[in-house]
C-alpha cells in the first residue's frame, strides 16, 4: 500500500523493529520517523499521504494521552495504532476513547506487530468497553482542533493566557477566541471545570 507511515517513538532501536514490521505489511509505503512529539506532529500535518500512524504514548513532549489526542486532531481520518509498555488492557480502552484504532504491547513479537499494522491499515479497530460516565467527554475532547487541545494542556500547566499566546505564537485574544470554544465544547463553565475533565480522561497523567 503506497503512502507514509509515521513511527513516533523515543526509542531508536524500537523504532528500527516498527520500521522493519511496518515495511513487511506495507512493502510499498514510505517510513518516517520521530522521536517526540512536537516533530510528530509537524511529520503528520507535513505529510498528505499519511496513512497511519504507530505511536508511543510515552515520549518527550506527550503527556498522558495527549499525542493521541493531538495527532488524532491533526489527521483525524488516519488510524493511530498506539503502541506502548504501559498495562495492556486500561491503555487499550483509554486509547481509543481518544481516537486510536487499537493497542499493541511492546512485547508483542514482530509477527503480532506486522498483523496490527495489517489490520489498522484495513481500517479494523479494536472496541472499547463502553463508560457512560467517561466516554462522553472523551467524545468531546475529541472534537477539539488541534490549537483548542495545545490551549487546553496549556490550561492545565497553569499557563496564562499570555504565555500560552507566546507558546503558539498567536495573540492574546485568539487564545480567548479558543477558550471559549474550548468550554462549549466541553460544556462546562469555567477553566478549572474545563481541567478537571481533561484530568479525569487522564490527559495530565503520565504513563509509564
Amino acid at each position: 500500500m503506497p503512502g507514509t507511515i509515521l513511527i513516533a517513538d523515543d526509542h531508536p532501536l524500537f523504532r528500527q523493529a516498527m520500521a522493519m514490521a511496518a515495511q513487511a505489511a506495507a512493502p510499498d509505503a514510505r517510513i518516517v520517523e520521530s522521536a517526540n512529539l512536537p516533530t510528530a506532529l509537524n511529520e503528520a500535518g507535513a505529510a498528505d499521504d499519511l496513512i497511519l500512524i504507530l505511536l508511543d504514548l510515552k515520549m518527550p513532549g506527550a503527556e498522558g494521552y495527549s499525542g493521541v489526542a493531538l495527532l488524532h486532531a491533526e489527521k483525524p481520518t488516519v488510524p493511530i495504532l498506539v503502541v506502548s509498555s504501559a498495562d495492556a488492557a486500561q491503555t487499550a480502552r483509554d486509547a481509543v476513547r481518544f481516537g486510536a484504532v487499537g493497542f499493541l504491547s511492546k512485547n508483542s513479537e514482530l509477527d503480532a506487530i506486522e498483523n496490527a499494522i495489517r489490520d489498522a491499515l484495513a481500517g479494523k479497530r479494536i472496541e472499547a468497553p463502553r463508560d457512560e460516565a467517561i466516554d462522553p467527554v472523551a467524545e468531546q475532547i475529541a472534537s477539539l482542533t488541534p490549537t483548542q487541545l495545545k490551549v487546553l494542556l496549556g490550561v492545565m500547566e497553569g499557563r496564562l493566557n499570555k504565555q500560552i499566546a507566546y507558546d503558539l505564537g498567536i495573540s492574546e485574544a485568539t487564545v480567548k477566541a479558543h477558550m471559549t470554544a474550548i468550554l462549549k465544547k466541553l460544556d462546562v463553565q469555567n477553566r478549572t471545570q474545563a481541567v478537571l475533565a481533561a484530568k479525569a480522561l487522564g490527559l495530565s497523567i503520565q504513563h509509564h
